[in-house]
């Protein structure tokens, strides 16, 4: 479970999400990790670097959904760099698999400890910058005609914990065309940072994710 002072953490630098007027799918839970040393994340391939001068500590949103636009479940991720008199050093945020630095040049798009980041309408993929999302292959066809084509899949986490199979994928794709939706370019922000059960720590989320898909492939 998460201590105390680890959900304060998460609460206060919470990024603002900004999603797409038309977005089906929002983030059902926050897996929380605190790291305060260097150490590989426990839910995206790469170390953290967190033993530079200028970082007292590094939080990690591990940010779950149950649904992108061409799958069921989604995980993105967001790095918040805390300095040592607590302000916001630096920030990088997850994109189709990769990750990009999340802070503009003059940190525009923090607001005190916040990260500003858009969401990429169905995908989730995060960004401080919006354009970017329209500049991508298949930006208005994944949200269309290619809705539901991953059918389940899941990360390498979850190896031998969660599978798949063609009838497994036939019924995700059905279900998913049922969402179809043509992005409508203009973004509101999300909040979400008061709500209690919206943090937990990665443990927990890793352990409760199983489950939430097992639930969804009954309801299919």
């Amino acid at each position: 479970m998460l201590s105390d002072e680890d959900r304060r953490l998460a609460a206060k630098y919470a990024p603002r999400l900004f999603f797409d007027q038309n977005e089906p799918f929002y983030p059902v839970r926050f897996g929380i990790t605190v790291l305060r040393q260097d150490e590989e994340s426990q839910s995206f391939p790469r170390r953290l670097a967190v033993n530079r001068p200028d970082v007292e500590a590094v939080v990690e949103y591990a940010i779950y959904y149950d649904y992108d636009i061409q799958h069921l479940y989604d995980l993105e991720h967001v790095w918040v760099y805390i300095g040592k008199n607590g302000e916001v050093v630096d920030a990088e945020a997850s994109f189709h698999g990769k990750y990009m630095k999340a802070l503009v040049c003059g940190c525009s798009n923090l607001s005190g400890t916040r990260v500003g980041l858009y969401v990429q309408p169905g995908k989730h993929a995060l960004s401080p910058i919006r354009e970017i999302f329209e500049l991508l292959p298949g930006f208005t066809s994944c949200t269309q005609e290619e809705a539901g084509a991953d059918g389940l899949i899941y990360g390498h986490f979850f190896r031998g914990i969660l599978a798949t199979d063609e009838e497994t994928d036939r019924r995700v794709r059905r279900y998913l065309q049922t969402y179809r939706f043509i992005p409508s370019l203009s973004y509101g922000s999300w909040e979400y940072a008061d709500r209690e059960d919206m943090f937990v720590s990665w443990n927990e989320l890793f352990a409760e994710i199983p489950g939430r898909i097992r639930k969804e492939l009954e309801k299919l």
